[in-house]
């Protein structure tokens, strides 16, 4: 098998223009819209970025809007996505490009990767997708075409050095954009994890695990880590003398989840019973001395190395408070606020927490 540059990336551009999907940020490849795109498309499937990628351009069409917005509506617009460093990183971002160039994505890789957030992999995909320079990329989809193309007989963690070898040797000087995307496109919709779609791939006559039959065999899987599975606890803590509100605390800026709202609580210590984690967080977290009450409902969210068990419960002070509002001595957070539920959405929370308000939401007799 005779392999011609010219010839596949030739065939692998032409497929890509008949056959790429009509994604938002496609539509012109405007610089500020590609970096978006893809910090959200760091962790997540592309059929869940876009929705929240075309809600953030509602909120936050151009980059001096987003500059100018306050954190807590970024991380607010960024809620569902998870991962928040991510939306903290391009807020900062936005804030130095407009400071310091000008309002304008740079172009070069020097001045790209000095952004927050920005890696060598975002760094590349900026240069080349909103630019169209020649910078070559390695994705997990590419890398896996790459597996099967050039028949890598080892794990792609083994085959860094190798993948980016080819990745330079290919890539395009004229037509980078379209040879990149076309390259992740054939990942994501043929050259897929299981099952790929050999027949309708256009670079099947430049494959080598095709031609020896070893497609099932690439990429050589690399076994994984287990996951770890974390107990949690929390409270709904009512207002004692106001109605419908409930207490919830803003997350210190450099902690995990960093500026998003919750309701106190945290992990279970050794031979903790949920009920004893939550009233000792409150205390701990607020000076609150707190009383539980119910059991209100558990969730289980997922993350990419972690289950996380949220064990939930309805609270009440365990003394009668004289203060008008209680307030809170903070030790995990930057400030607190008594809402009432429906005032809830206004807020960025983690994903467990946004669970318990949609549970509340439907339940009321919880809260």
């Amino acid at each position: 098998m005779t392999f011609a540059p010219a010839s596949f990336q030739r065939a692998l551009i032409t497929w890509f223009h008949a056959e790429q999907r009509p994604l938002p940020w496609r539509r012109d490849y405007e610089p500020y819209q590609i970096w978006i795109s893809e910090i959200m498309l760091q962790q997540t499937q592309m059929e869940r970025v876009t929705p929240f990628f075309e809600r953030w351009l509602r909120q936050f069409p151009d980059i001096h809007t987003l500059a100018g917005a306050d954190e807590d509506l970024v991380l607010k617009c960024w809620e569902g996505l998870g991962y928040y460093s991510r939306a903290r990183n391009i807020h900062k971002c936005a804030r130095i490009i407009v400071d310091e160039h000008e309002g304008l994505i740079p172009r070069d890789q020097k001045s790209l990767l000095a952004l927050p957030g920005i890696g060598p992999y975002t760094a590349g995909a900026i240069a080349s997708i909103a630019y169209n320079l020649p910078v070559p990329l390695v994705d997990a989809n590419i890398g896996r075409v790459f597996a099967r193309l050039f028949n890598i007989d080892r794990p792609l963690s083994q085959a860094r050095n190798l993948l980016r070898q080819r990745a330079e040797e290919l890539v395009p000087e004229e037509q980078a954009r379209s040879y990149n995307q076309g390259l992740m496109e054939l990942g994501a919709l043929i050259c897929t994890p299981k099952s790929p779609d050999c027949p309708r791939c256009p670079l099947i006559s430049f494959c080598i695990a095709y031609r020896d039959d070893l497609v099932a065999e690439r990429p050589i899987l690399q076994k994984g880590a287990a996951r770890l599975t974390i107990e949690m606890a929390t409270g709904i803590l009512p207002h004692p003398h106001q109605d419908g509100q409930v207490f919830i605390q803003q997350r210190l800026a450099d902690d995990v989840w960093g500026g998003l709202w919750e309701f106190p609580g945290g992990r279970l210590k050794p031979g903790e019973q949920p009920e004893q984690a939550v009233v000792r967080e409150f205390f701990e977290e607020t000076g609150f001395v707190v009383r539980v009450e119910k059991k209100i409902t558990t969730t289980i969210h997922f993350y990419t190395r972690y289950r996380v068990i949220l064990h939930c419960f309805l609270c009440t002070l365990a003394a009668p408070h004289p203060a008008r509002e209680p307030v809170p001595l903070l030790s995990a957070a930057q400030q607190y606020r008594w809402v009432t539920v429906a005032e809830l959405d206004n807020f960025a929370f983690p994903a467990g927490h946004r669970k318990l308000i949609e549970f509340l939401k439907l339940s009321p007799a919880a809260q």
